[in-house]
């Protein structure tokens, strides 16, 4: 199904996680791991600099932070596909000592039974710092049709020379004995602005709207529309919640068509846990994301996709569900 639902056609319905806490130098970097994910708060403690690039840190002898693999939960729909796309991020982000460059991150993807080239379109996963370690955040469909589909992985990484992450846009086919990855498409962030808007820098200081590195420089580039920023900040008066994209490491067009996403041009935003539920967890309470969801057509949003397709709505087909939406909640914006 594609990624979210197609802003101009009302009559299509397709529209396009994990927690041991994470120190540095007993500075609390907000981010968290498990065998299945880690996240991070928005709030100034987060590690994210002007783009997603690694920043410097104050110590370049500073051990690095413990991590874990990432792993499917229950209630997901072709796990192994999205275990495809995080064990390749993966591999690219993370390295032993002496194992920076891309001669050697080329033969980690090898190691994987995948085309070694993939390595040239890491971005910034690569880098020169002698060791790193990297922390998937979540995994979340970016489409998902039978036979391909976008796997979006929000990372957070840490090296011996700083601490950084972005959000990759992995394309992947059906094949044998796996799916394979046929291309990477990392975020792209916009530089910081010179000035935000009073909503924007209120959303980066809200505890309760967790950002993965990526979303934390969409949000300082200015490009996120205030509809969006007004909506975020109205839904954490009610819910703590996790963001796994806004704007950059999103498919530019809805999955599988030629139709513009609502996320690049930052009138979107996924939410992939609630409460500390994941929205894709069978054992997460229904009343839970489907009021998360009426509370978001309420702030304003016109496209409110998620795991079931709810009644009502304000405008016509403004809520929806498809395969893509089984472990998130899109909140869409027309401006």
């Amino acid at each position: 199904m594609s990624a979210e639902k197609p802003r101009p056609s009302p009559q299509a319905s397709q529209v396009p996680r994990r927690a041991v806490l994470l120190g540095l130098a007993g500075v609390a970097l907000g981010a968290c791991t498990s065998s299945r994910t880690a996240t991070g708060s928005a709030s100034p403690a987060a590690p994210a600099g002007p783009s997603v690039s690694a920043t410097p840190s104050e110590s370049s002898s500073t051990a690095l932070p413990a991590t874990a693999p990432w792993q499917p939960g229950p209630g997901e729909i072709d796990p192994d596909v999205k275990l495809r796309a995080t064990q390749l991020v993966e591999a690219l982000g993370a390295w032993p000592a002496g194992g920076q460059g891309l001669a050697a991150a080329r033969e980690r993807v090898r190691a994987l039974g995948l085309d070694p080239s993939l390595a040239d379109q890491a971005g910034p996963l690569l880098g020169t710092a002698p060791q790193a370690v990297l922390q998937v955040v979540n995994a979340q469909w970016g489409g998902h049709l039978t036979d391909s589909a976008s796997v979006m992985v929000p990372c957070r990484q840490w090296t011996t020379e700083g601490s950084g992450g972005t959000t990759v846009d992995v394309r992947l086919v059906r094949a044998q004995p796996r799916w394979n990855v046929t291309a990477l498409h990392p975020a792209e962030p916009a530089p910081p602005a010179a000035a935000l808007s009073d909503a924007a820098q209120r959303v980066l200081a809200e505890p309760r709207i967790q950002l993965p590195p990526a979303a934390v420089a969409d949000v300082r580039g200015g490009g996120v529309h205030e509809s969006v920023l007004a909506s975020m900040l109205t839904l954490a008066g009610r819910y703590s919640y996790a963001v796994t994209v806004l704007r950059s490491g999103h498919p530019v067009d809805v999955f599988g068509t030629s139709r513009p996403s609502d996320h690049p041009p930052g009138r979107a935003f996924d939410v992939w846990r609630i409460d500390g539920h994941e929205v894709v967890d069978p054992a997460t309470p229904h009343d839970l994301v489907d009021g998360f969801m009426r509370a978001a057509a309420a702030s304003g949003s016109y496209n409110v996709g998620g795991p079931r397709r709810l009644s009502g709505g304000t405008t016509p087909n403004q809520f929806f569900t498809d395969d893509a939406h089984h472990d998130h909640v899109h909140v869409g914006f027309r401006s």
